[in-house]
């Protein structure tokens, strides 16, 4: 029997989530929108590429959840994107009510779920999912760290003029500009960063990744990146939905790790068929630690005013 996955939200990044899901084979796909007619057009349109691509999976698009039931994952994409000017923050309580109602209902039809988390600001929007569905922190998981990364990589290679597949980074922290790209343990071909590029170049990557979905903003003025984000994304399912144990940078729950208690930040995680079945955690050099505090606390702000709003 094949594989499950729900995303909800038809927007750009959860139609392409989708796609590349069905391109790959991995699962059949309900997407799920509050607009009439778009996810059952878009689910349509993508399932009539199957005979060309060569994918036997079935796609449906709803305006319910009833067909959501018993998925493996719930990919959360919906919510309004970021316009120029409008930070992460300004989403907060308009994403946090879509995020609540998706939470809820994904929970309702498929209690063994795990629930990836794309909607922004990220790291407040899976505490909410998390606090909404009860659901273990193994199977509350939010989607960040893989995107950075890829960005942080991207920026490397085109610098050094080498392949994306030779450069090993990793990201930590919350997904905003207060990220932690880990220069000290970063390398090409297992050559250190620090070896072959010049500081001021590592310094100039490292603010260029931590702003990248603003660069994005900035050039399509009307809506935010998705090629990459639902590349990410889907990256995530294929571990979980194939038990490929892939060690990933992943908003999780911490409970003591780095210090931090009851809040989601971006941190190496293993991800199999049980969602998060490990929390990698490393050394940090007091300047790293630093900086992942100062990126803690700027989540914390966020569920402060959460928490506040919500029990008003």
């Amino acid at each position: 029997m094949r594989k499950k996955v729900t995303v909800v939200g038809a927007g750009n990044v959860g139609a392409n989530v989708a796609l590349r899901i069905a391109d790959q084979e991995l699962a059949d796909v309900v997407i799920v929108d509050i607009v009439e007619g778009i996810p059952q057009g878009k689910g349509l349109d993508i399932l009539q590429s199957g005979p060309v691509q060569g994918y036997d999976v079935n796609i449906v698009g709803s305006n319910g959840y009833e067909e959501t039931a018993n998925s493996d994952i719930v990919v959360i994409t919906a919510g309004f994107p970021r316009k120029p000017g409008m930070s992460r923050d300004d989403l907060l309580m308009a994403n946090y009510e879509i995020v609540r109602a998706a939470t809820e209902q994904a929970a309702k039809y498929s209690p063994n779920a795990i629930l990836i988390l794309v909607t922004n600001p990220l790291d407040a929007m899976c505490w909410a999912a998390q606090k909404v569905s009860g659901f273990s922190r193994n199977r509350v998981i939010g989607m960040a760290g893989v995107l950075d990364t890829a960005r942080y990589r991207t920026f490397i290679a085109q610098e050094l003029q080498v392949s994306v597949e030779n450069v090993n980074a990793m990201v930590l922290g919350g997904h905003g500009d207060t990220m932690v790209p880990l220069v000290r343990l970063t390398s090409v071909s297992g050559i250190p960063l620090t070896e072959i590029m010049p500081q001021d170049r590592i310094n100039a990557i490292v603010d260029r990744t931590r702003n990248g979905g603003a660069e994005i903003v900035k050039y399509l003025k009307t809506g935010s990146a998705y090629y990459a984000p639902s590349a990410a994304t889907v990256e995530m399912v294929e571990s979980i939905l194939k038990d490929k144990k892939k060690v990933l940078p992943c908003a999780a729950m911490l409970e003591g790790e780095y210090d931090v208690n009851g809040l989601f930040v971006g941190v190496p995680v293993k991800l199999g068929s049980m969602g998060i079945e490990k929390i990698y955690e490393l050394s940090l050099t007091a300047e790293e630690q630093a900086m992942l505090d100062k990126s803690v606390g700027a989540v914390k702000e966020l569920i402060d005013v959460l928490q506040q709003k919500t029990s008003a």
